[in-house]
């Protein structure tokens, strides 16, 4: 048992509080960062806060609070130190020989590295391989100055000029070779995917997006009826999942994409930017949103700023509010819906309605309410779209008897479009 325990990683989750940030949403960001943690299969065991105007350029925390952390990590003999925020190679130069002086070992990594940690675990196919590893190629290139210990060493022999080319050099330089490379590959499995889109160009596209853990697979799960993967974990979708739905007789495409969060490194969104097309070249948006979640809302701006990032943020979209059934409201709505006498979903839900926002849906997924509703609205919008690519969708209804299989008749229907352009 002891040996198994040792296995499991004990983390200390560190973060500031700086005039940008308050206490609050420092304190989410380290409930989503152990959220982070434990997706990874790492224990966190303790936090460390620290209000300061900015973090400190050699160690993080100021130097009385960076001794605390370093006496209690020794002390409980933890693993990592974890970062909410993206640190610097000379950070975690310092912070690492800090311990090293107390022959402690200890690995400092920060939300960035963790994210990507867990893509990596949860990748499947060539292509979401392919980008997590560019993506941590890239992320590693700037820190090598701590990936080795033999950095002071220079190789000479036959062929070599000079004194020799140092081992850090000789590691960059294969770190740039495996990111040219796997930029050419990707570029290669990009073309792949785009001429697989195009053949989808006759269809409407429906993509979900949203923030992880919001959802969106078991949404997919309901709507298209499909065996896909969902579970209560942190980024449990990275590669995309697209079906063919059809409701009242129109055909659409479904997508599954990759939750976005805070502080996303930017490497992901480049080396993703093949995974993120799909919601870019998407017809209609189910933007889904996790209602009982308390910042909800900051997640929602979460996603608009990204979609806005990609160029996506014009398109028509729904708002999905989702895990209803988990919702608690605050004493004030409880108060408000009361004074209304009416129930504080569908008082809230009026709200929504009644704003500028796209319209919203309240639904759970997990448990079938208010699916039909949100067909509907779908429906909608997918109907009005697809009738611009097939106008005569009504006007000729011998085209399709009403007994016919609507998505076997689609697809011949584009198959003699494209032999007939081929013949042209």
């Amino acid at each position: 048992m002891n040996s198994t325990e040792k296995q499991i990683e004990t983390a200390v989750l560190v973060a500031l509080t700086t005039p940008r940030q308050s206490e609050e949403k420092t304190t989410e960001y380290l409930d989503e960062l152990e959220f982070l943690a434990e997706t990874s299969g790492v224990r966190s065991i303790k936090r460390f806060t620290q209000r300061l105007e900015r973090p400190d350029l050699s160690t993080y925390f100021g130097k009385g609070r960076f001794e605390d952390l370093v006496a209690y990590v020794i002390d409980q003999d933890a693993d990592l130190i974890i970062c909410d925020d993206e640190l610097s190679a000379r950070q975690i130069r310092n912070m690492e020989s800090a311990f090293e002086e107390r022959n402690k070992e200890v690995k400092i990594i920060d939300r960035s590295l963790l994210i990507l940690n867990i893509f990596a675990q949860r990748a499947q196919s060539v292509q979401a391989r392919t980008q997590v590893e560019l993506a941590q190629q890239q992320y590693i290139l700037p820190r090598l100055t701590r990936m080795w210990t033999h950095l002071s060493r220079q190789r000479g022999g036959v062929g070599m000029r000079g004194p020799g080319e140092k081992e850090l050099e000789t590691d960059r330089r294969i770190a740039n070779d495996r990111i040219t490379f796997l930029k050419e590959k990707l570029e290669k499995i990009d073309r792949q995917a785009v001429t697989q889109r195009k053949n989808r160009d006759r269809m409407v596209r429906v993509a979900l997006v949203g923030y992880t853990n919001v959802g969106k697979s078991t949404l997919m799960q309901r709507l298209a009826k499909a065996d896909v993967f969902a579970e209560n974990k942190l980024f449990a979708t990275v590669d995309s999942t697209v079906r063919k739905v059809t409701i009242e007789q129109i055909p659409f495409l479904l997508t599954d994409t990759v939750g976005f969060i805070r502080k996303l490194p930017t490497m992901l969104i480049e080396s993703f930017k093949s995974t993120l097309d799909e919601v870019r070249e998407a017809d209609i948006l189910l933007h889904v949103v996790d209602v009982a979640h308390p910042g909800f809302e900051e997640q929602l701006d979460v996603v608009n700023a990204t979609l806005t990032e990609i160029g996506a943020a014009d398109k028509p979209t729904i708002l999905v509010f989702n895990k209803i059934d988990a919702y608690k409201p605050s004493d004030a709505e409880q108060f408000e819906a009361e004074a209304q006498q009416v129930p504080v979903l569908d008082f809230l839900k009026n709200t929504y309605l009644d704003s500028k926002k796209p319209k919203a849906v309240f639904i759970s997924a997990e448990y079938k309410q208010n699916i039909d509703e949100l067909r509907s609205a779908l429906v909608e919008l997918v109907r009005e779209k697809h009738y611009q690519i097939f106008p005569n969708w009504l006007a000729e209804p011998l085209l399709r008897p009403p007994d016919s299989d609507t998505e076997g008749w689609l697809d011949d229907e584009i198959a003699k479009e494209a032999k007939a352009k081929k013949e042209s």
